[in-house]
């Protein structure tokens, strides 16, 4: 067991608490990590505003990088001084899921976050939560070896944190989720962190139109960088205007916002036989009321991406590869680094359509 500091959160709409607390020493299979860079999600502020429910104290943030400092007896893979990325879902590798291929929706998931003893806690013994069992603002945490990717020296940490979760969620989204066909149109609502990593994997797929959609002009300026053919502000009638550019609307549109009435953009501007792919994380509470014809007449389909869809370590080292290789932009998407006790400030300036990724340095 050592002692780090952690930004908790003990109440909801309070600044975090900057505080020392002991992190168990590693399982067999967990490596503890030395945390170096988080990414600033929008995830993480659901929780810190109280929109989606957590149990509190707790300790969020989960687009982490860093290097392993210590493995477990059973970890094969990792040795202290790799330098690894995480990823929000560890899986079991066995269940009928994993087996097929969706290690975001493994059935043992419970199971394996199991414990015998708290990852954190304060020194007088009180159990402090991990979101999503990461918990990453901290100096220090413990992962499972199969939810760490190693990187190579070329890919620096403050830009490879952003492979964590929002590039392999958008990117993801878009390959394992939606699977866009080469050649086919798309339309982007919502374009922060996650919606431009879904632009930038439109652009890999090969669509032949990617339509960025936002309220913000600074947003759809930045856009156009990561690969949008055209951009729409979304105060105006989104679905016609897009009927207007491409003729019967896009074949694949992608909600990045976390709203019932964006998830009815998203339907509305498909063409018939279209999909729609919901990404963004909706607050507790949020129903869809949609048209049923959109389904039956114009054969729709609406589906949900969690986490990419697909296989967590496998997609992280081949988007590590399309960063190296120039054709996935991660060094623009990284706004501002931020010292870890303003990580509160960083949150706050995340509301500017300026702001793609805050990333904070936890090593200063």
């Amino acid at each position: 067991m050592i002692t780090t500091e952690a930004a908790v959160l003990t109440a909801v709409e309070q600044p975090l608490e900057f505080t020392e607390i002991l992190v168990d020493d590693p399982e067999p299979h967990e490596v503890r990590l030395a945390v170096s860079n988080v990414g600033l999600c929008h995830s993480d502020l659901h929780y810190m505003t109280g929109t989606v429910g957590a149990d509190l104290p707790v300790v969020v943030g989960h687009e982490v990088a860093g290097v392993v400092e210590a493995v477990g007896s059973a970890v094969s893979t990792l040795r202290p001084g790799d330098r690894v990325v995480g990823a929000l879902t560890p899986s079991c590798g066995l269940c009928r899921n994993c087996q097929a291929g969706h290690s975001t929706q493994c059935q043992r998931i419970t199971e394996i976050r199991q414990r015998p003893r708290p990852a954190f806690q304060l020194p007088s013994g009180q159990v402090i939560h991990r979101l999503g069992d990461v918990g990453a603002f901290s100096r220090h945490t413990l992962m499972r070896e199969n939810a760490l990717v190693k990187v190579d020296d070329e890919v620096s940490l403050h830009v490879g944190c952003l492979l964590s979760c929002c590039i392999i969620t958008g990117v993801g989204a878009v390959f394992r989720g939606a699977e866009v066909r080469p050649g086919s149109t798309v339309a982007v609502i919502g374009c922060g962190g996650v919606g431009s990593a879904i632009i930038q994997g439109a652009r890999l797929a090969g669509a032949s139109a990617i339509v960025a959609v936002d309220l913000d002009d600074a947003r759809l300026a930045a856009a156009k960088t990561y690969g949008a053919t055209h951009i729409m502000n979304g105060a105006a009638d989104v679905a016609a205007e897009i009927q207007n550019l491409l003729g019967d609307g896009v074949d694949y549109s992608f909600e990045a916002v976390g709203s019932a009435r964006t998830a009815a953009t998203a339907l509305e501007v498909l063409r018939p036989t279209g999909t729609a792919c919901l990404v963004g994380i909706a607050p507790d509470g949020t129903d869809l009321t949609l048209p049923a014809w959109n389904f039956f007449f114009s054969e729709k389909r609406l589906i949900g991406s969690y986490m990419g869809s697909g296989q967590a370590q496998e997609d992280i080292a081949q988007f590590a590869r399309l960063y190296q290789q120039g054709r996935l932009l991660l060094d623009e998407m990284v706004s501002d680094v931020i010292g870890f006790h303003d990580i509160d400030k960083g949150f706050e300036a995340m509301k500017s359509g300026a702001v793609t990724r805050i990333v904070a340095d936890l090593t200063v």
